[in-house]
């Protein structure tokens, strides 16, 4: 046998066994693995029964046997059973994310460790605010944060004082929460310090140097604060700390820290036009204000470098300080990966000249495409490896983008979107751990001592830092244990996104076809490429100048396509999504690109019912969109559906 037919068989052979690995990780469109997932549910909860008997097995049975034999008891069970009967049949009527045929919102299936590991989790009920409420998941969230800081490129040696440091969240919202409050802790502490004059740790000279120091020499002051405090005697390190907290934002609000240094203006947030509305929700809650976020202009819904650069010149000729700069890995209605090369590289530019900032990237759809760029051993993968595995995928930038993880200084990733996990998981994961001591809340009937030196003895003690009261520890079970049987490489988990990336990339080359045989109909258009596996179509009747009528159009197309609790599920073919693309996000330039594909008249953009473009949006997360057991593309008889409805609403 030839070099080249051996090397063909070889490849062909790990695919086979990437696609019964996989048939292992779902219940499955069909159910087909439910005997599996019966299995394990009830030898896990047969072995917890045990567990419970075996505490203490001196103790007698509280509950008499004879109980389940009285009409209360009876009538009791009853009512149980009916009330989950009657939920149970309403549930049918839930979004079928299971199904290749869901083209949607992010869900899909779950995978099964984690489902089984929540399900194991759930009746030991641990709360993960505190390692005396949970001491198994306290240290698996911790562990998931190191997990997830080792997929993105981030130290995580436990031994290393900037290793970094990450925890579980209800999801990205959240964790974009937590990101802006320790931008902010970290921007105003350094203020404090020079406030109360603390002498002999290398302190700017004046407070506007302070507010504007690199997020790096931040938290390197941070470190040398603390380090300083450890020399002084008990009675001394209390009287620092206390005139110390004396001048914090914290203490203080945002309002009397601003007006007690009245050459400090409150900072602003660059975040890109397309940022999720999290990040507006986080300036409000804050205390910032909307108006502090400010908006980058895009170049083909990416951020554009030219346009953040001009902000930053900006900024630094008016004197207004940046708090941070938010690239997004993934846009949740296009796909689209911002420059984050570009953006630490600002940062790193503008640090030198006084203009300090903090880089925070929006990975919560985008973040477990990392996999794919990650080898067994934690290093990153060469481009030229990544893309003979797909067509087109990663193009130059978004490898680039993604080689720049590790230069950033935050990440928000959903391990409920492209984690395939249960509701809800998210995670904020930062480079350096130093800084995330400023964040922490005293509760002594919660947590005891000072910080112990040891990295997971100092963060076990998660609700000092995390915004939450009160969380599931089942959560981080379900996380930690499907990084531990699907670890985070290519050749492990990366093995799920890669079947999504080849399908999304299949969904763009059909298209292409499907406006070639559609055109006597509609016009189709992608308005702009994906980088990730996120493809939305903008469509118009042929004939038709008006906006608003090619926005009736596709929502009539949509209204095919959503779940109406009315009618049975199995009336749908497809389930899919829309969004909208806004003149004042695409720009004029793109925007009379894409009216001129589609054969719109711009000028019918009004303040009305036609002030954006209703487009269609799809989610290709599901592995089996191209199921090569059946011989069976869900994507051809999507555009096959696509077509058939077109010609409906056009009445053909």
């Amino acid at each position: 046998m030839n070099a080249r037919l051996q090397g063909t068989d070889t490849l062909d052979a790990r695919q086979e066994s990437e696609r019964r690995t996989l048939d292992a990780c779902f219940l499955g469109p069909y159910g087909e693995n439910d005997g599996l997932l019966e299995k394990l549910v009830v030898e896990f909860l047969r072995d917890h029964v045990y567990w419970r008997r075996n505490f203490h097995p001196e103790d007698p049975p509280a509950i008499p046997t004879r109980a389940a034999a009285h009409p209360a008891y009876q009538a009791f069970e009853a009512r149980m059973r009916r009330e989950l009967h009657s939920l149970s049949a309403a549930l049918k009527q839930s979004v079928p994310f299971h199904s290749p045929r869901y083209i949607g919102h992010m869900a899909s299936d779950l995978l099964l460790p984690g489902l089984v590991a929540q399900i194991l989790t759930l009746p030991y009920n641990p709360n993960n605010v505190s390692e005396d409420a949970a001491p198994v998941t306290v240290d698996l969230e911790v562990r998931v944060g190191l997990q997830l800081a080792r997929l993105f490129g981030y130290c995580d040696d436990t031994s290393c004082n900037d290793c970094a440091f990450g925890h579980l969240t209800s999801g990205g919202t959240l964790a974009n929460y937590q990101a802006l409050r320790l931008a902010l802790a970290l921007k105003a502490f350094p203020v404090a310090l020079v406030a109360a004059a603390v002498p002999d740790i290398g302190l700017p000279a004046t407070a506007r140097e302070a507010f504007n120091l690199p997020r790096a020499a931040g938290v390197e002051l941070v470190d040398r604060w603390h380090a300083w405090l450890v020399t002084r005697t008990p009675g001394d390190r209390m009287h620092w700390r206390e005139r110390v907290d004396a001048e914090r934002l914290e203490q203080r609000g945002i309002a009397d820290f601003f007006a007690r240094h009245g050459e400090l203006r409150v900072p602003v947030v660059l975040a890109p036009a397309t940022a999720h509305y999290s990040w507006s929700k986080g300036m409000k809650l804050l205390g910032l204000g909307r108006e502090q976020l400010w908006k980058i202009d895009e170049r083909d819904m990416r951020m554009d470098p030219d346009a953040l650069d001009a902000v930053l010149e900006r900024c630094a000729r008016d004197d207004q300080p940046v708090l941070l700069a938010v690239g997004v890995l993934g846009t949740t209605e296009y796909g689209t990966v911002d420059p984050i090369d570009h953006i630490v590289d600002a940062r790193d530019r503008w640090g030198v000249r006084g203009l300090g900032f903090g880089v925070h990237v929006d990975a919560a759809w985008g973040g477990y495409l990392a996999t794919l760029f990650r080898n067994a051993d934690g290093t990153l993968r060469e481009r030229a490896d990544i893309a003979g595995e797909h067509a087109r995928f990663p193009q130059p930038a978004v490898y680039d983008a993604f080689a720049a993880l590790a230069r950033t200084d935050s990440i928000t990733v959903d391990p409920h979107k492209l984690g395939y996990l249960p509701y809800g998981a998210g995670a904020f994961v930062c480079r350096d751990q130093r800084g995330v001591s400023l964040l922490a809340e005293q509760a002594d009937y919660v947590f005891h001592g000072d910080a112990a030196p040891d990295y997971f003895a100092r963060h076990r003690r998660l609700g000092q830092v995390i915004p939450e009261g009160s969380k599931s520890g089942a959560a981080a079970a379900a996380v930690y244990v499907t990084h531990r049987v699907m670890p985070l490489d290519h050749l492990h988990f990366g093995a799920l996104p890669r079947q999504t990336i080849r399908a999304t990339e299949h969904f763009v080359a059909r298209v292409e076809a499907f406006a070639q045989a559609i055109a006597p109909m509609a016009q189709v258009a992608i308005p702009f490429m994906p980088d990730s596996n996120l493809v939305a179509l903008a469509l118009n009747p042929a004939g038709n100048l008006d906006v608003a009528r090619a926005n009736r159009f596709v929502q009539a197309l949509h209204d095919g396509m959503r779940c109406d609790p009315r009618h049975p599920l199995q009336m749908r073919q497809f389930f899919g999504s829309a969004t909208t693309l806004r003149p004042g996000i695409v720009g004029d330039a793109a925007l009379i690109r894409l009216c001129a594909r589609l054969q719109l008249d711009p000028s019918t953009f009004d303040d009305g019912d036609a002030d954006r473009l209703v487009i269609l949006r799809h989610t290709l997360m599901n592995p089996y969109l191209l199921d090569h057991e059946n011989d069976i593309s869900y994507i051809d008889r999507y555009f096959e559906y696509l077509a058939a409805r077109i010609r409906e609403v056009v009445g053909i």
